[in-house]
């Protein structure tokens, strides 16, 4: 068993963690858009308690400098957080627990269902009433945003408003045109759109020669077909 940490997230901490659980494999994978992804992140494998509770404090130390920072006159107790089904589930419900563990910040949350109730209380959302809030939501990784506006359309059905929006992975890559699905979704949306991680942080790890755990998975070439893909493609 591990010592518990109580330290705020680090971004080197997550990454070696990624790797050690195969959440993040460096290599070569064929993306949806047909580009070849020298790195590949898949949130599914976040199944582990040391992992979704080290992602949970990067969201939960996130949300509260966001509201340490914001103006907008949202209180502690009128801060509702959203994870979209299914992976966002355990995410949204992981970060709750954290902002009051570390931050005593008690925050709403809530999901929505794949498939909406037709018995009972009905519906297709669980948890926190959204009506009339500014909702922040929680994803893993935005690629092409798709999903994401899908959650938007869900909120606004409910009759919230989007907050801000988290991520746990930035890709910084372009879309169909020169912005990512992440600026495009942040204009569009007109809210603020952060992550605990992006592809230069992935960078730097490789590149990192400070030695310990991480001298496992440093590769000069891989490294190399990261820096090329990031001027390739990124934003």
């Amino acid at each position: 068993m591990s010592n518990v940490q109580n330290t705020s997230f680090s971004s080197h901490e997550f990454i070696q963690l990624a790797l050690d659980n195969q959440v993040l494999k460096f290599g070569a994978f064929v993306l949806k858009s047909g580009r070849i992804s020298p790195y590949f992140f898949n949130a599914g494998l976040l199944a582990t308690g040391e992992m979704l509770s080290l992602l949970a404090r990067g969201y939960a130390d996130a949300l509260a400098e966001q509201m340490n920072a914001s103006n907008d006159g949202i209180t502690e107790q009128e801060l509702v957080i959203f994870g979209a089904a299914y992976k966002g589930i355990p995410f949204v419900a992981a970060t709750a627990q954290a902002l009051w563990t570390h931050h005593g910040i008690n925050a709403k949350w809530g999901y929505n269902r794949k498939e909406a109730k037709t018995h009972g209380e009905g519906g297709n959302l669980v948890g926190a009433d959204v009506s009339g809030k500014a909702v922040w939501v929680l994803d893993d990784v935005i690629t092409a945003g798709t999903a994401m506006r899908e959650v938007v359309e869900i909120l606004e059905q409910a009759g919230a408003s989007v907050a801000g929006i988290i991520v746990a992975l930035d890709r910084k890559e372009k879309g169909q045109a020169e912005h990512s699905a992440i600026q495009e979704l942040a204009a569009t949306l007109q809210v603020p759109v952060r992550a605990l991680i992006d592809i230069d942080d992935l960078i730097g790890y490789l590149a990192d020669d400070h030695g310990g755990q991480s001298g496992q998975y440093k590769d000069a070439t891989q490294l190399a077909k990261m820096q090329h893909y990031r001027e390739q493609y990124g934003v």
